[in-house]
């Protein structure tokens, strides 16, 4: 039986290497935990979409003991980490499901939930696929509960802080990395290379094929676009220059 502390170590160097691009990761999902808690209170049911490696669930139990999460995504490599830390937390349910397939919701247990979470994932869906999610997520939520999207979500009509803020980033990235921080490319290798690991990222790169930067929006466009799906108000509850956290209440 492998140790969690293995586990957890890759935990903890996911968050990292997420964190190189991300550096106010850990402020969005703070912000994040405290709309769940000021919407739903104490005890809320939470459906952490795309979870990953678990990083935001893992952080919610922590904050909220009496809350309980289910998780879904299909990366094979990323759910085996998640397993490995959170797999014992009865609070805790991991469901495999292509967000892209329109029947994806059937894998999930009994809804509502009072809140949906999610971080850094939805850009990867194409502009159609996004939208037909919305709308499943209106469904699933029960009346007054919320959904929580941290995304990258520049702001077109401010090029020269855009350029500013990315000349900035470049610079901290080029130092952390010659001190030994792992990009992405060379984290998904170091996990190729666990033997514990070796077969989960082989399968997920059969799904995910090479990376790509996705299809972003501006915060304005996803509000509008919750509104339309069902949900009765949508705005930004925290932005830096070029990502924002947006909450829609259903």
């Amino acid at each position: 039986m492998v140790d969690r502390h293995h586990w957890e170590q890759w935990q903890r160097s996911w968050d990292r290497q997420q964190e190189w691009y991300l550096p106010d990761r850990e402020e969005r999902f703070r912000v994040m935990l405290d709309v769940v808690e000021a919407v739903t209170g104490p005890a809320p049911r939470v459906l952490d979409l795309a979870c990953g490696t678990g990083s935001i669930t893992e952080r919610l139990l922590a904050r909220l003991p009496a809350a309980t999460g289910v998780g879904v995504d299909q990366d094979p490599a990323l759910m085996t980490i998640a397993r490995g830390v959170l797999g014992e937390d009865e609070r805790f349910t991991l469901v495999t499901a292509d967000l892209k397939d329109p029947r994806w919701a059937e894998a999930l247990p009994p809804g509502p939930f009072d809140a949906v979470v999610t971080a850094t994932a939805l850009h990867w869906l194409p502009a159609d696929a996004l939208v037909r999610l919305f709308g499943d997520l209106a469904g699933l939520i029960r009346p007054g509960g919320v959904f929580l999207n941290a995304d990258h979500m520049p702001d077109p009509a401010v090029p020269l802080l855009n350029t500013a803020e990315r000349a900035l980033r470049h610079g901290r990235q080029e130092r952390e990395k010659a001190e030994g921080v792992l990009d992405w490319e060379s984290w998904w290798l170091a996990a190729a290379a666990d033997p514990l690991l070796a077969e989960q990222v082989a399968a997920r790169n059969r799904i995910y094929g090479s990376h790509a930067d996705g299809e972003s929006h501006p915060a304005g466009w996803h509000a509008e676009r919750l509104r339309e799906a069902g949900f009765a108000e949508a705005g930004v509850a925290w932005r830096s220059v070029t990502d924002a956290l947006v909450a829609a209440i259903r």
